[in-house]
């Protein structure tokens, strides 16, 4: 059974149809408390690594090679993946994030990387 996964920005309020609210961030998102944000896991070891994030900076000319390298690595954390994908289950599924960017950030990268793996 495939596993219904959305993304939201971590800043929204939570809603029952967000399902498991899985952080994909490395950081902690600023001025959001553990109650208020309502995470159930946080995957921050399969979130981009620094130095890819600080190279990205969101600049949409750069989209494509992010979701390449971020793949790459993400193929090379098979133990993180793995264990983000049993935090998942079989229910809904929220990745949420910090990113002000809605479109291309991490968390649809992440979606977009696991809907190619099944």
């Amino acid at each position: 059974m495939k596993t219904k996964t959305r993304t939201k920005r971590v800043y929204d309020a939570p809603g029952p149809e967000d399902g498991r609210r899985i952080l994909v961030d490395r950081l902690w998102p600023r001025g959001l408390t553990k109650e208020k944000a309502k995470i159930d896991y946080w995957a921050k070891d399969i979130a981009p690594s620094n130095e890819l994030r600080k190279w990205y900076g969101h600049d949409p000319a750069k989209w494509d090679e992010f979701q390449k390298r971020y793949f790459a690595e993400l193929d090379r954390n098979e133990a993180g993946v793995e264990a983000l994908v049993e935090a998942m289950g079989k229910g809904p599924v929220s990745f949420v994030y910090g990113s002000t960017e809605r479109t291309i950030n991490n968390a649809e990268a992440l979606k977009l990387y696991l809907e190619k793996r099944t």
